[in-house]
């Protein structure tokens, strides 16, 4: 297959619930929001999906509704990792046949494998499918953190690892991945805080929080950025900064989705052990949301 350039603004997408179970209207909903604010793609069943508390069903039919509502205006990339080879084998597999234009894998977390775990791992899933590929590196929930040979050797031996969800907030990394890998190999932003950093190193997007609920600002200072206007992405990263930081005031996505829920966008409800923020937070969150002129 022809090597796939994943860049722009990508959003990891929320999963809205509704007395405990998939608000499959207020999905289609958000999906049209990204279509029309300038989103370049949709990740569903990340972490800021809540992934990790779906069902297999509930996760499989998520891709599906957005995979449908999205009707090809923009690519789907699949969250379809696991900390069982298997079970992401099985769910990027299913994200293939439900037609998204790539797969999200996280690093297995809780087994902490060694770094040649990791490789035959992604070697797998990426030899089960002929999805492209990214691989969301983040040691801050996984344990494990894919060293620079490692995802060297990966970019190399499977032609559909087309890039990497970076959330190791380490821009030395970044800059290694991109030295090693090569200029077609995407390193994308997984913290809003670090998009601008890492593309004036050379990245080619995020994959954002912040975009659930200010699109068209995040996707701005990415395309600004990739077109070498600086000064105007320069602008929007510190416009958006506050609120970057802000998203993870608690354990993302428990900020975004009281965001959300504070401008109307959907109902605050979580699945345990992810639970409402705490009164404090909320006050300090809503005091930014209220600067933006987001909220009343």
């Amino acid at each position: 297959m022809s090597q796939t350039t994943f860049q722009g603004s990508f959003v990891a997408l929320v999963t809205p619930f509704r007395e405990g179970r998939v608000d499959e209207a207020k999905l289609r909903e958000l999906v049209e929001f990204h279509v029309t604010h300038g989103t370049d793609g949709l990740i569903p069943c990340g972490t800021t999906g809540e992934s990790p508390t779906l069902s297999h069903d509930e996760h499989k039919q998520v891709v599906e509704i957005v995979v449908e509502a999205a009707r090809r205006r923009i690519p789907v990339i699949a969250g379809t990792g696991s900390n069982s080879t298997a079970e992401a084998i099985d769910l990027t597999r299913h994200a293939e046949r439900a037609g998204a234009a790539g797969a999200l894998v996280v690093n297995p977390y809780y087994n902490k494998p060694t770094q040649e775990g990791l490789y035959r791992h992604f070697r797998a899933v990426a030899e089960a499918s002929t999805l492209p590929i990214l691989v969301y590196n983040i040691q801050g929930r996984t344990a494990v953190n894919i060293e620079t040979d490692t995802m060297a050797r990966l970019a190399r031996d499977a032609q559909n690892i087309v890039g990497v969800k970076e959330a190791s907030g380490s821009l030395d990394q970044m800059s290694q991945v991109i030295l090693a890998c090569g200029p077609d190999f995407s390193v994308l932003s997984g913290d809003d805080n670090i998009t601008l950093p890492l593309l004036v190193i050379g990245g080619r997007g995020v994959i954002s929080v912040i975009a659930n609920i200010v699109p068209r600002e995040t996707s701005e200072m990415v395309h600004a950025a990739l077109d070498g206007d600086w000064k105007r992405a320069r602008e929007l990263h510190y416009k958006l900064f506050p609120l970057a930081r802000a998203a993870f005031l608690e354990t993302n996505p428990i900020p975004i989705k009281e965001a959300m829920a504070m401008v109307g966008m959907l109902e605050p409800e979580f699945r345990l052990p992810m639970c409402r923020m705490g009164d404090a937070n909320r006050q300090k969150l809503r005091a930014i949301l209220e600067s933006y002129g987001l909220v009343k």
